[in-house]
């Protein structure tokens, strides 16, 4: 068990800049004397990275490593995600994918710089401390980590705060608004405070950051089309664009619109039951308009196969278990079936809701002229009289061997209504 008889001589940090990883610093040079060397991701939180490699240096880290992941993430992580489809209870999975990505750095800069143990700054009850070490079992089974949350005396964060105030750590939140907060260029999600409790409804005009509440959004509605390939999500309303700019623009108008807010009590790997409010705008609009042309593109049976699968992978990304074979074996699945899904979503956004306006693809298996009302050629509905004499035949086997079970023996079959 990791605790302060731990020996560290150099120690990898995946550090944010926010309130935990700020304290970590200093705590693990005044508890191990070792070099602490500070790794951040950027996974699109934008100025959250402003002033991190000052504040790094100044409270003692050695260096201060910020990877530029996003486009990696978008692509690898994040995209194969929503052709899945595949959520965590309504969860679009934002903190989930983020954690797998990051901690495979942190393994590959804690080999580089010969670093014997990896530090963050998890807690004991979340979700994150297995997302981090599943990561880094799989790619440096070897290495040690260190989790302080599961021991140190900074057991809340009012301790912390006082901590970093006693040691002139510059914090950009207060005691106040001292939200935990995970953003990157996918969702930004709220927990504790007021929030904790789920009887007290979410101040969204104060919490809010990548967007409006549906109720402050235009009397308007906004239209925008997205255009697939093969799955992937390439255009907005005709114009090409890489995945980021992309997700940034969907961000944009999902957010003017009070789209993707969920208020959610969840059901966290730990076994506890956890409430978060999430902003995911642009997210939405894209899982809302890939399900849109998976109903023209798909047929019943692979679609409700995938449906299945969904689930399941979106326990695996939400239990940090990315590296696994399943999950890579089901994204070859999923690839496999997004070869037609291609096509054009047209969505109408108003007030929080996302509105389907029109679907069209060259792969599309809707037939206009096999499913109208209207009279047609294309089908004898005659023949359906024979599918249901066929396929309620098990129902009639079962009822008539009841009538011939009552008449000689004076029993009946279970009663089923």
């Amino acid at each position: 068990m990791a605790t302060k008889d731990m020996k560290i001589k150099k120690a990898v940090l995946a550090y944010s800049g926010g309130l935990d990883t700020s304290v970590l610093i200093p705590w693990l040079k005044e508890n191990y004397g070792c070099e602490v060397i500070a790794v951040s991701g950027d996974v699109g939180q934008g100025t959250e990275l402003d002033g991190l490699e000052e504040k790094a240096l100044k409270t003692g880290a050695s260096k201060l490593y910020v990877m530029d992941l996003t486009k990696e993430f978008v692509d690898d992580y994040i995209i194969p995600t929503m052709k899945a489809g595949a959520d965590y209870e309504g969860y679009l999975l934002g903190t989930s994918f983020a954690r797998p990505i990051i901690a495979r750095r942190l393994v590959e800069i804690a080999k580089a710089e010969g670093a014997d143990t990896i530090v963050h700054g998890c807690t004991g009850k979340g979700n994150d401390q297995v997302r981090f070490e599943l990561a880094i079992k799989a790619f440096a089974p070897e290495m040690q980590v260190l989790a302080p949350w599961r021991f140190w005396e900074l057991d809340s964060r009012d301790k912390e705060i006082d901590y970093a105030e006693a040691h002139n750590i510059p914090l950009k939140i207060n005691r106040e608004t001292n939200y935990s907060k995970d953003k990157n260029i996918w969702h930004l999600s709220h927990e504790g405070l007021d929030l904790e409790d789920p009887a007290n409804e979410p101040k969204y005009d104060e919490i809010l950051e990548m967007g409006v509440s549906p109720e402050a959004a235009p009397d308007k509605p906004t239209y925008v089309t997205i255009h697939f390939e093969q799955g992937v999500p390439t255009a907005i309303d005709g114009e090409e664009m890489e995945s980021v700019a992309l997700l940034k623009k969907l961000n944009e108008l999902g957010g003017a619109n009070g789209i993707g807010l969920l208020d959610l009590v969840e059901n966290r790997l730990v076994g506890m039951k956890s409430r978060g409010v999430y902003e995911t705008p642009g997210g939405a609009i894209m899982y809302a308009a890939h399900k849109k042309l998976e109903e023209i593109t798909l047929d019943k049976e692979t679609a409700h196969y995938k449906a299945q699968l969904a689930m399941k992978f979106g326990e695996l990304v939400y239990n940090g278990q990315w590296y696994t074979p399943l999950r890579k074996a089901m994204s070859a699945f999923v690839d496999e079936t997004q070869k037609t899904v291609t096509g054009d979503v047209k969505l109408k956004l108003y007030k929080g809701n996302i509105i389907p306006a029109s679907v069209t693809s060259p792969y599309s298996l809707h037939s206009e002229a096999m499913a109208t009302f209207d009279a047609d050629d294309a089908y004898n509905q005659a023949d359906s009289e024979g599918f249901i004499n066929l396929f309620g035949l098990p129902l009639k086997v079962r009822a008539l061997n009841d009538a011939n079970l009552k008449k000689t023996t004076g029993r009946e079959f279970p009663t089923v209504e």
